[in-house]
């Protein structure tokens, strides 16, 4: 396939994701109107850079490995197998970026933190906090809708052992640092786990945002305030930290809420 083949190929599965991303932003309460923006276009078009790339070579046949193979008890499901787009609101508030997808959770499904138990963590403790629509998030066509917030990550593809290399993550960060340009007035961000803070921070840093020096260190429940924004950290909601009660549900909702409250009067 050709490379306008391929790029007509991701165009067309990705519509229907950003004509679902534009209906739900209505269906949580948005807390207050948000002026009218382009930045929907400008997010479908990373989307599909996003979705075309094939930059890491160990990635690519990783992720395509995983969706060749498959676990078990997916046997009869069609991964995605690519690497995953974005999605939330695009006049949002609120940037989450997480570490990458999980090999059977969004590598599968095709949508950020969908299909794993992480994202059952994640997507119940923004229905809480007023953030989604539903509590839940199986399949990437089950109706989860985003308010004021969007999802992304710092790398796209599934990594294996989740551990992206340094040139793999730096290989990402353009698309990255598109999405913190477009929502360089969303008040917030949330960043799960250390790896996404930091790079958050990088590229923060270069964009000459206030970053102290030295570099503020990770911890669960950090907040790094800059000239406008507020970067939260939290620890990520992966099954090592959950299973092991090193994240409680509570120490979760907590993040949340206290990104509700800095974002409330915008």
């Amino acid at each position: 396939m050709g490379r306008w083949s391929a790029l007509s190929s991701v165009r067309s599965s990705l519509s229907e994701v950003f004509s679902r991303m534009s209906k739900s932003k209505n269906q949580p309460d948005r807390g207050g109107t948000l002026p009218p923006s382009n930045h929907g276009a400008r997010l479908q078009g990373i989307n599909e850079r996003v979705v075309a790339c094939t930059k890491c070579p160990r990635l690519v046949e990783w992720r395509s490995t995983v969706a060749r193979e498959k676990r078990a008890a997916y046997a009869a499901d069609r991964y995605w197998g690519r690497p995953v787009p974005s999605f939330g609101d695009p006049d949002a508030s609120l940037l989450i970026v997480g570490l990458a997808p999980g090999a059977h959770g969004a590598n599968r499904t095709g949508r950020m933190f969908t299909g794993d138990r992480s994202g059952d963590w994640l997507f119940r403790a923004l229905y809480r906090a007023g953030f989604a629509n539903q509590a839940d998030g199986r399949t990437a066509d089950d109706g989860l809708g985003l308010s004021r917030a969007y999802i992304t990550a710092a790398v796209r593809c599934a990594p294996p052992a989740n551990r992206p290399s340094p040139a793999e993550r730096d290989c990402c960060r353009p698309y990255l640092e598109e999405e913190v340009e477009i929502f360089r007035s969303a008040g917030v961000v949330v960043a799960l786990g250390q790896f996404a803070f930091d790079q958050v921070l990088r590229i923060l840093r270069t964009r000459d945002e206030g970053v102290p020096h030295p570099r503020p260190k990770f911890s669960h429940g950090v907040e790094v305030t800059l000239e406008n924004r507020t970067v939260l950290g939290c620890y990520h909601p992966s099954q090592q930290n959950t299973f092991t009660g090193r994240l409680t549900e509570p120490m979760f909702d907590a993040v949340w809420q206290r990104a509700r409250r800095l974002i409330e009067p915008r």
